[in-house]
């Protein structure tokens, strides 16, 4: 099957031509038909399989259909919602990219940066609106953008959504949105929670599903190398000198360890920069766009940030600390081994992280091949040290009562929010 099977207008298959595709990729195939007929849909398919030109282009083909669109509308008639910036940013600029010999204007808002320009441009007015769900509730809020015309409703990344703990927020959006509408969801994984917000949300939709649940990208190749987590450092530096990496995508558990890691790499000579929620989003865009052009060897990222990331052909993933949740290990994969492209991911694995191993194999129901490097081998005697958890979720130690205080909950009063509507 050809771009050109699809009946999708010759503006869209000019637009899809010069990006160099020809060949539709098998969510595309599936979801684009689906979403032209007007549709809900429900797709599960792993991050890399082509899902955001799977939803751009049919509904860039609806707005342009008949006489619908003269002009660009005063109101949103499509929504995106997107977990993070990266992938509102992301999933603008193939609207951008696809629609740009349509008569569309499209717009990303997002936080950490200033709400007053993004105010500006919705009063000009924009036809497809990608938004996070923290920024596009405080547009509501201050009254600068009307959904009540919305004609398409896409909720991008819902596992993750969910995740990141903007259920609350997503069913506040959506109550403000016509009944009448057409909704496509999209996700990684089709958890029971997924399944009950798409019960609520989706009617009598097309399914898509083009890989199975929870699986890891065939085109991955995945390794361990099994060392001592005070090795680690010493170990990653090593690799890079010895194995000639180039654009490298190495994960964190945490934002100060993305940031120790970043400076460990830049002091061994490695260019490298770490993108996480704290950083300034010029900031993180500044560092994603070095990386995509090969200034930087490496980029740090936690989970949260390195959800838009968006390279088709990285080579490398590196899993410096094991995650938490063993479903985020495919998702960090699947950063390489995109839409068909070959990628390594290996994972420094210690003492202390064998149970999350062990969690992540029986997910992926397969074991990882295990490898040892030469002055770095995992001591037998080396006793276990515990992974620290995010603060604010922090057990008081044995013993030490007295560290607490009284009436205070562990971590201290200010307690972590994974939901962050800004990150």
């Amino acid at each position: 099957m050809q771009f050109t099977d699809l009946g999708l207008k010759a503006e869209l298959l000019r637009a899809v031509s010069e990006q160099g595709y020809d060949t539709p990729t098998p969510i595309q195939a599936q979801a684009i038909p689906a979403v032209m007929t007007g549709r809900d849909l429900m797709a599960t398919a792993q991050t890399g399989t082509g899902k955001t030109a799977g939803f751009t282009l049919p509904i860039l083909h609806r707005l342009c259909s008949g006489e619908r669109l003269t002009r660009v509308s005063k109101t949103p008639r499509v929504l995106v919602l997107t977990p993070t910036r990266e992938l509102a940013i992301q999933v603008e600029e193939s609207v951008r990219t696809y629609g740009k010999y349509l008569p569309v204007n499209s717009l990303a808002v997002f936080g950490g940066v200033g709400i007053n320009p993004q105010i500006a441009n919705l009063r000009r007015g924009v036809d497809v609106l990608v938004a996070t769900p923290g920024r596009l509730l405080d547009h509501v809020q201050q009254r600068t953008v009307d959904l009540s015309k919305v004609e398409i409703f896409v909720l991008d990344e819902a596992d993750r959504m969910l995740d990141m703990g903007f259920i609350r927020d997503i069913r506040k959006i959506i109550a403000l949105l016509p009944k009448q509408r057409q909704n496509l969801m999209f996700s990684a994984t089709f958890s029971p929670d997924i399944r009950e917000l798409a019960s609520g949300l989706l009617h009598n939709p097309a399914s898509v599903d083009v890989a199975a649940r929870n699986t890891a990208a065939e085109t991955v190749t995945q390794r361990v190398i099994e060392t001592n987590r005070d090795q680690k450092k010493e170990l990653l530096c090593h690799l890079f000198e010895t194995r000639g990496w180039h654009q490298v995508l190495v994960f964190a558990r945490t934002k100060h360890g993305a940031d120790a890691l970043s400076r460990t790499l830049e002091k061994a000579g490695i260019k490298s920069a770490a993108i996480h929620g704290d950083k300034s989003q010029g900031a993180r865009t500044r560092a994603l766009t070095d990386f995509k052009e090969g200034k930087l060897v490496a980029l740090v990222a936690t989970d949260i940030a390195a959800r838009g990331i968006d390279i088709d052909a990285l080579p490398y993933v590196i899993n410096y600390e094991l995650p938490n949740v063993a479903e985020d290990y495919v998702h960090r994969i699947g950063r390489t081994g995109r839409a068909g492209m070959e990628g390594e991911a290996i994972s420094l694995v210690s003492h202390d992280e064998r149970g999350s191993l062990r969690d992540i194999e029986r997910l992926i129901k397969r074991d990882l091949e295990r490898e040892v490097i030469p002055g770095f081998e995992p001591s037998a005697i080396a006793p276990p040290k515990p992974v620290q958890p995010p603060r604010g979720a922090r057990k008081p130690q044995p013993g030490r009562p007295q560290a607490q205080k009284t009436g205070q909950k562990p971590g201290g009063p200010q307690q972590h929010r994974s939901g962050s509507r800004h990150r």
